[in-house]
């Protein structure tokens, strides 16, 4: 699986990323956090290799698994696609992690919003493409409209059809739902670590519901924000709320 990591020292967090999503995608959360940091690709995404599938929610959190392994991680970050894949690997194995969080988790039971199927269809068909056009349509609805001619859009923009005309995006990523993220949840209530969960009002692909759900199960620190593309609006709040989190000195 290809990484990245960045800064020194402990603890050591590791950073997993959503669907369709890249490294990039997951640093800005992991800015302000202290000691080392390890950012990686899923199977499908990136430089990472594509085993045969179909792929499981069990597969993903053997990938996070490992990377975290390797890395000697003791804390998580997982966004989407990540935190479900997450909240698999803590299910089980309690004990695994002393602090995770979960950021906008997607839903657990296998289940995925109209707008998310469509979004990794475009996704798909364009990367298969190889045209920057058309991968550019296929991107662009993830950036706010107010953000989108900006140099902050047009660099993110930028960034996003280089990766994928670069590494492209297998199409098994697809086959992952949809099969519940884990047997049962009440698996969750055996983690013995701290953890917080971040969701959003109105993200009809990460429903506000889920991050409640998720957090009662975890007996989780919870925020919910009012808007969605937190990433976009409230990135330095985001920012701090993680780290500060994170940094704290013991589980």
């Amino acid at each position: 699986m290809e990484q990245l990591a960045t800064g020194t020292g402990t603890p050591v967090t590791v950073f997993a990323h959503g669907l369709a999503g890249d490294i990039a995608g997951t640093r800005p959360l992991g800015s302000a956090v202290t000691g080392r940091r390890v950012f990686f690709h899923f199977r499908g995404h990136g430089r990472s290799d594509v085993p045969p599938g179909p792929w499981s929610f069990a597969d993903l959190a053997t990938d996070l698994r490992a990377v975290a392994d390797l890395a000697g991680a003791s804390r998580a970050v997982g966004v989407s696609m990540g935190a479900a894949a997450l909240c698999r690997l803590i299910a089980e194995t309690p004990a695994r992690f002393e602090r995770v969080v979960l950021y906008l988790p997607a839903p657990l039971d296998g289940t995925r919003a109209p707008a998310s199927v469509q979004r990794l269809e475009r996704l798909l068909a364009s990367v298969e493409s190889g045209e920057a056009a058309m991968i550019a349509d296929a991107v662009e609805p993830e950036i706010p409209t107010a953000v989108r001619n900006t140099p902050a859009g047009w660099s993110f923009l930028r960034q996003r059809v280089e990766q994928l005309q670069r590494d492209g995006l297998a199409p098994e990523v697809a086959s992952v739902w949809p099969e519940p993220a884990l047997p049962d949840e009440a698996a969750l209530k055996a983690f013995t670590g701290r953890a917080l969960v971040l969701g959003c009002r109105g993200d009809e692909t990460h429903p506000a519901a889920w991050a409640e759900r998720i957090a009662a199960l975890l007996n989780a620190e919870l925020e919910v924000y009012d808007r969605p593309s937190i990433i976009w609006t409230s990135r330095n709040a985001l920012r701090e709320r993680i780290s500060t989190f994170l940094n704290a000195d013991r589980p």
